[in-house]
This record gives C-alpha cells, sequence and structure tokens, in this order.
C-alpha cells in the first residue's frame, strides 16, 4: 500500500490514478486547502482507495494513517505559490518544512524508508547555464524553494543517521490532464499559465496579459519547459520502483530538454480553442528568469524514462478539462 500525500490535488491525483489502475492500494492523506472531495470521489471508481482527511502538522492524523501497513510514501503535499511565498514566508516554512519533518519522522518510527519526493526547479534559482542539469547549484531566490532544498537537505541527513531512502523529482512546468479527462488541473486561484490562457477564454472580453516582451528569447518573452502530467507521473512510478529495486537516495530533474516561449504556448492555445484572445504586453515580473529548460538525461538513463507527449496533445486535454471544469462550476 502506498501512502500519497496532497493526493487530492493536480498531481498528487494523477499519481493516485497511476497507481490504482495498475492496481496497487493507496492510502491519501490531504488537508483539502487547495485539492477537492470531488476529486477523491472520482478517483474512489478506479481501485482500492482510503481516504484521510488530515494536516501533516497535526501528528496525531498522520499516526492513524500509519495504522496502515505502509510500504512506501509519494510527498506531494504543499504550498507552491512563489509570490505568496514572498509575501508570507512564515506559511511556507511552517507548512512545507515541519510538515514534512512529521511526516519522515512518523515514517521512521513505523519502520517505512522509502520515499518520493515532489521537488522543484525553483530550487535552482536563477540558472547560470541551460538546459539545467542535476549538478547546477542549488540556490533558490524565494521561500518556496528554498522550503524544497531544505527539505531535500534534511532527507539526505535522515538517509544518513536513519537510513530513510529517498527520491527527489525536481519538476519543471506541468501542463495537462489524464487522457481520459477523469481528473486535471483545479486551483483557486489558477496562477499558472496554461490553464489561465484557457480560462480567459470562457470569460467575456477578458484581457490575457503576458509579462515582459524584451527578454533575449526569440519572441521576446520568457522560455520554460513544459511536461506532460501524464509522463511526469510516468517518473514517479519509476522512481517507486528505482526505490525497491535500488533502495538509495538519489535526484532527477523532470523536463522535456527543450523549451516554448509564452508567446508559443498562447499561440498553440488559440488555435486549439479555436479563439483569438485579446493580450495585453506587461512589464516584467520580478524574479522571472529568461529561460528555464531541464536537462533530462539523468533520468532518462538511470530511470529509464522517456516523455512522450507534445504540447498541443497536453494543451488539448488541459482545454477538454476546462470545459468540464466551468461546466461544473455553472451547474453548482
Amino acid at each position: 500500500m502506498i501512502l500519497v500525500t496532497g493526493g487530492a490535488g493536480y498531481i498528487g491525483s494523477h499519481c493516485v490514478l497511476s497507481l490504482l489502475k495498475k492496481g496497487i492500494d493507496v492510502v491519501v492523506f490531504d488537508n483539502l486547502s487547495t485539492g477537492h472531495i470531488e476529486t477523491i470521489e472520482t478517483l474512489k471508481k478506479f481501485g482500492n482507495l482510503k481516504f484521510y482527511q488530515g494536516d501533516l502538522l497535526n501528528t496525531d492524523e498522520i499516526d492513524k494513517v500509519f495504522e496502515n501497513k505502509i510500504d512506501a510514501v509519494i510527498h506531494f503535499a504543499a504550498l507552491s505559490q512563489v509570490a505568496e511565498s514572498m509575501k508570507n514566508p512564515q506559511k511556507y516554512y511552517i507548512n512545507n518544512v515541519i510538515g514534512t519533518i512529521n511526516l519522515l519522522d512518523t515514517m521512521i518510527k513505523n519502520n517505512v524508508k522509502k520515499i518520493v519526493f515532489s521537488s522543484t526547479a525553483a530550487t535552482y534559482g536563477e540558472p547560470k547555464y541551460t538546459p539545467i542539469d542535476e549538478n547546477h547549484p542549488q540556490n533558490p531566490i524565494n521561500p518556496y524553494g528554498k522550503t524544497k532544498l531544505m527539505i531535500e537537505n534534511i532527507m539526505d541527513d535522515y538517509n544518513k543517521a536513519y537510513d530513510l531512502k529517498s527520491v527527489r523529482l525536481r519538476y519543471f512546468n506541468v501542463i495537462g490532464a489524464d487522457k481520459d479527462i477523469n481528473i486535471g488541473e483545479w486551483h483557486n486561484p489558477e496562477t499558472h499559465l496554461v490553464p489561465n490562457i484557457l480560462k480567459s477564454t470562457f470569460e467575456n472580453s477578458k484581457t490575457f496579459e503576458i509579462y515582459g516582451q524584451d527578454y533575449n528569447t526569440k519572441d521576446g518573452t520568457c522560455v520554460r519547459d513544459y511536461i506532460n502530467i501524464e509522463d511526469l507521473i510516468d517518473a514517479h512510478i519509476l522512481a517507486l520502483e528505482y526505490l525497491n529495486k535500488n533502495n538509495e537516495t538519489n535526484f532527477f530533474n523532470l523536463g522535456t530538454n527543450g523549451g516554448n516561449t509564452v508567446w508559443e504556448i498562447f499561440k498553440v492555445c488559440e488555435k486549439i480553442t479555436e479563439k483569438e484572445i485579446d493580450v495585453k504586453q506587461m512589464p516584467r515580473r520580478e524574479g522571472d528568469p529568461a529561460i528555464l529548460i531541464a536537462n533530462n538525461e539523468k533520468a532518462k538513463k538511470i530511470l529509464n524514462w522517456q516523455p512522450k507527449n507534445n504540447l498541443e496533445y497536453s494543451i488539448k486535454n488541459a482545454y477538454i478539462w476546462e470545459k468540464l471544469l466551468q461546466e461544473r462550476m455553472k451547474n453548482a
């Protein structure tokens, strides 16, 4: 049985779906601060799923989950908005770092020694070179990235002291929905580029804002590495297999080894929605690097992972999901 923290959220729910489809029993632990109980109800149709609503800051609630026979943990539960972390760093250090320490301590107490951790490319900070490989210095420039790096460092110490093995997966930009559109991205507020562009097509005469048009890129807008959600989750399953087989700590970048500008993403969204979207050029935002692209060779070589789905496929699925979500909100 696999424990998935944050399994009612966007990325966590897709991992739960994949595990259940493989016939693996899953326990989800989520405080539903950003996840949705409707997502859990959908997931229950696909296999043996137990759900516990609880918070990683409450050790009694974590203890209750570990009354189940847990074999390994996949840890997604975290606050993840960069701008919010700048305004309220205390909230992020308490929730992300202390919450994870509570989880790790409960794992040790129950002799559960394997964890796959949802980390981030934000641990690298301003890129010194691209594509970014795992040897790139980790120097995060916001509290969100700092909390994830702290957790990676804690996991190294717990590995040495308590033999707790971890695989840390550093994500770049995740997009899309599962191929059958059972679940998808559902944030409130939404801060990610693709769903925000798609949402603007449902709101009459809403103008979409693009920040920065003077970067040293092909069209002046930022370049980011967009990875399909299903490809991302494949890497989590492979990371779990890696832990079971090798019983050793490691870390991997998850991206496509390529990038698209904001303007290119915008144009693909217009093509798929068949709508012309009003756009307003805005000044740069502080802390936005011009180019962030992953070197994914290590994950390919060691995990035998290969991203398969292209940008249009990802955005098309995201759009179908967004249409379903808009209908649901309208009828709520």
